[in-house]
């Protein structure tokens, strides 16, 4: 991996342009320009305030990846599949990390944003707070764009001298300009020249597989490619994966897009990563991500193939999810690889699907208990034999082949009461406590909200003494004790609103609720327990409701 540099006009000038090196591109990654036009502008205002931009990561190769162009004129309504540059077995660069800061570049100095332009204040540049803009730009239309708005493009690619642009631009401003003024457009328009023409600000590593093929095998480059994104928008493998398969699945990218739309819905999160991996178990060729897979033609055209009826199995296991179980969103779903088992036999075995047995346990144990947690690529493939060789979906075999791998299922006391505010696994919890709630509201702000019984502010203001002091001054409950299950409930979000729940002490909250309320939220009855200063006793009885509503499905010891 070496490190290259370059100006930022040199380098906005080699993208779509083959006669650097075949030119940058984006490979087929699928993840359209995300960066609102305000975003573009704080970048130019960073950049302008000398703020370092940071490492770019590019691949320097000569496969056959679908890549496209990056977008001059940006559109909201642009599809991607107009920018696709064709296969070819050409040295190129592809852009692996990077592509949200080149592409604000590219806009802001080579082209448009909804057709306006970047316009730049020249008389900006009053010293601000960190977080503020100082350097002022703004999209623009041509009428708008009257000094001290000057087009930003005309500057940073001008032929002149940077003092001859700022006299150009002084004597058009069409008024007369003070002396500071003069002083500040002169002031500017330097250190544009500096920030843009002159200084080689963009560092981008290359990972060469062209002249040093043995240092980087596809393998290699997809592994540094998922984690050089492994913040902000999250990629996976199967984003670069994707952009072989599209090579020879012309409509692979329309297809994938709208199953996952409607995957989605109604409030879960499928990620492409899923489908495919569930794609390769499906078709017997291993769940683990391989570069080989996606360049066997044989694979590529056997999942173009059975796509139609790949995705109707898919569909049909999110259906029973969202219908028959208490599985109801992508907050009480912390892995969604324990569905590829069910997916395999329902693909397979079509007829045998309405009649499957124990499905709420597999769901309910593996979820809770993480048992497809880490890297379970090899268990899939396990489950998926002992599926495909007996024909049925056996509970207990499939729960077999989980323990031979070294994983639990127990579901203990502390599975249960160990969960707080936050947990991953606080909403399956509720989400089967609750499950006859609706959590499938018609807005996403209007999802049922845990919340807590003693409010965090209530028990924040209890104090204990401090033995080094004397003082009562010490918090007597922590965030562990604050936040703990025994100390939550579900409301819906009108009744956790504004004028609602909020912060309101227990024994007024639940002065005239019903004996039916209570036994939803499993919350004990005797109004003495509601009051602060029995805080405790109050966990501890609600903690052995809790155990009682749970108790089925404990394994292990009782501890409380």
């Amino acid at each position: 991996m070496k490190n290259q540099k370059e100006t930022i006009r040199k380098m906005v000038s080699y993208l779509n342009n083959e006669e650097k090196d075949g030119g940058f591109w984006l490979p087929n990654i699928q993840r359209p320009f995300v960066w609102r036009e305000d975003q573009i502008e704080r970048l130019f205002d960073s950049i302008m305030r000398e703020y370092p931009i940071s490492t770019l990561l590019v691949w320097r190769t000569k496969s056959r990846i679908r890549r496209r162009k990056f977008i001059e004129n940006y559109r909201n309504t642009i599809r991607l599949t107009d920018f696709y540059v064709p296969e070819d077995d050409k040295t190129k660069l592809l852009v692996l990390d990077g592509q949200q800061r080149l592409q604000s570049l590219f806009i802001g100095l080579r082209g448009s944003y909804e057709r306006r332009e970047l316009y730049f204040d020249v008389l900006s540049g009053d010293l601000v707070a960190p977080e503020d803009i100082r350097y002022k730009f703004k999209f623009l239309d041509a009428e708008k764009g009257v000094f001290p708005w000057v087009k930003f493009k005309d500057i940073v690619f001008s032929n002149e001298l940077s003092n001859r642009i700022a006299k150009s631009i002084i004597r058009n401003a069409g008024r007369e300009l003070t002396e500071d003024e003069e002083i500040r457009t002169e002031d500017n328009v330097a250190r544009i020249w500096r920030q843009f023409v002159n200084e080689e600000l963009v560092v981008y590593q290359e990972l060469d597989s062209v002249d040093n093929a043995d240092a980087y095998n596809e393998d290699d480059v997809v592994e540094i490619f998922i984690r050089a994104n492994s913040g902000g928008t999250r990629l996976g493998k199967s984003d670069l994966l994707f952009s072989l398969l599209t090579s020879s699945w012309e409509d692979a990218d329309e297809q994938m897009e709208e199953l996952l739309d409607d995957l989605n819905r109604v409030g879960y999160d499928f990620t492409r990563d899923f489908v495919l991996k569930a794609c390769l178990t499906l078709l017997n060729k291993g769940a683990a991500y391989e570069v080989r897979k996606f360049r066997d033609e044989r694979i590529r055209q056997e999942l173009t193939d059975n796509w139609n009826e790949i995705s109707s199995a898919i569909r049909e296991v999110r259906d029973y999810l969202c219908g028959k179980t208490y599985i109801r969103t992508d907050k009480a779903m912390p892995s969604y690889l324990v569905l590829i088992p069910i997916i395999y036999f329902r693909y397979h075995y079509p007829q045998k699907w309405g009649a499957v047995q124990n499905l709420d346990e597999y769901l309910l144990r593996t979820l809770l208990s993480g048992a497809f947690s880490g890297t379970p690529d090899s268990m899939i493939d396990r489950c998926a034999k002992l599926i495909g060789s007996t024909g049925e979906f056996s509970v207990d075999e499939i729960f077999g082949i989980i323990r031979e791998d070294g994983r639990s299922l127990e579901v203990t006391e502390n599975t249960i009461l160990g969960q707080y505010y936050g947990s991953k696994n606080i909403h399956l919890i509720f989400n089967l406590w609750y499950r006859h709630f609706n959590y499938v509201p018609a807005y996403e702000d209007n999802l049922p909200q845990v919340d807590h019984i003693f409010p965090q502010s209530l028990l924040r203001s209890v104090k204990k003494v401090n033995p080094r002091t004397g003082r009562q001054d010490l918090l007597r409950y922590y965030q562990e004790d604050r936040d703990q299950i025994a100390n939550l409930m579900l409301l819906t979000a009108e009744e956790n609103g504004f004028s609602r729940k909020r912060d309101i002490p227990p024994e007024e909250w639940l002065a005239d609720k019903t004996d039916a309320y209570f036994d939803m939220h499993l919350i004990p009855k005797d109004p003495e327990l509601w009051k602060l200063d029995n805080y405790e006793k109050f966990i501890e009885e609600r903690k052995k409701l809790i155990l009682k509503k749970f108790g089925y499905m404990i394994q292990g010891d009782r501890t409380v």
